[in-house]
């Protein structure tokens, strides 16, 4: 795909972006098992927002997508609404982030 993107017919694609900011925050911790974890949360009148946070456990019940060698993970229930879409890192001149592009919003 022309943006690096990992194709998959379902579930959550990561980008080449996404694949080497998680890739440098493992060597910035020490830490090769570490993985992006997002969780969708309820946000009221705003819709769904997403925690990102760095895991380096994952359960039974965790779906993990890879693409170069990272890993995002996320919980079963917040695949229902993140089934389809794109993690991506953005850096841009204010801000550094990752970001869900959801095609279901």
């Amino acid at each position: 795909m022309p943006d690096g993107s990992q194709n998959t017919d379902q579930g959550v694609i990561v980008t080449d972006s996404a694949a080497a900011r998680i890739a440098k925050l493992r060597k910035i911790q020490g830490n090769d098992a570490l993985r992006l974890r997002i969780t969708v949360n309820g946000g009221g009148c705003s819709g769904f927002q997403y925690a990102f946070d760095l895991d380096d456990k994952v359960t039974d019940e965790d779906i993990t997508f890879a693409h170069n060698g990272a890993e995002v993970v996320t919980d079963e229930v917040s695949l229902g609404f993140l089934n389809g879409c794109k993690v991506e890192f953005k850096d841009d001149l204010g801000a550094a982030y990752f970001h869900v592009d959801n095609p279901n919003a």
